[in-house]
């Protein structure tokens, strides 16, 4: 049976959605399988005092430079194509978040990622906006109002807000974070290393 490695993610950051392109190969080789645990990034960073990396060291040019030379390695490694710098960067994820754990509520879970990470880091939209998220999902097939509708329950609110406070307890400061059990790594440049741990 393949390991089980979390993957705590939210749409707001290309480096999740990174990851998210290099997983289906890595699960493909049979060893590991990834669980899709959807947090708050904004959550986190509220309650651990983070900061969003450009906000942190975005004067630092050389490291800015240097961030962008490992995001171009990581693609060549994984073989990614089709990121594009989202223009309304940074986008609130609210919305999107909340609508992730709906979709797995309601059984679309991997096509609402695939569609939400589409429209946010290939296509460049702006998914803070419900009309357009709504037509986002429409277009990828999926049911916007049903979707609509239990982003509004409150258990689907709670149940992201619960999520990202288990999260912040197990130690977790921003995203991509994994974890292997109990043992946590964090960045999408320790996702090699998270599987080979599970393969030890």
């Amino acid at each position: 049976m393949p390991v089980e490695i979390e993957f705590l993610y939210d749409f707001g950051g290309p480096n999740s959605w990174f990851v998210h392109r290099a997983i289906p190969a890595i699960e493909a080789a049979g060893k590991v399988k990834f669980r899709y645990v959807p947090v708050l990034l904004g959550g986190i960073f509220k309650a651990t005092g983070n900061q969003p990396p450009l906000m942190s060291y975005g004067h630092v040019t050389s490291k800015v430079a240097y961030d962008r030379l490992e995001m171009e390695r990581f693609m060549a490694r994984h073989h990614i194509t089709g990121f594009q710098f989202n223009p309304h960067f940074p986008v609130n994820t609210l919305l999107a978040m909340r609508g992730a754990v709906a979709a797995e509520r309601l059984g679309c879970g991997p096509a609402y990622r695939e569609a939400i990470y589409t429209a946010l880091w290939q296509d460049g939209l702006k998914l803070d906006d419900p009309a357009v998220w709504a037509e986002v999902l429409a277009e990828a097939g999926l049911d916007a109002a049903a979707l609509g509708a239990a982003v509004e329950d409150p258990e689907v609110k709670a149940a992201l807000v619960a999520s990202t406070e288990s999260a912040v307890a197990r130690g977790a400061f921003g995203v991509p974070t994994f974890f292997l059990g109990n043992e946590m790594w964090f960045g999408k440049d320790r996702l090699r290393d998270c599987v080979e741990a599970a393969g030890d």
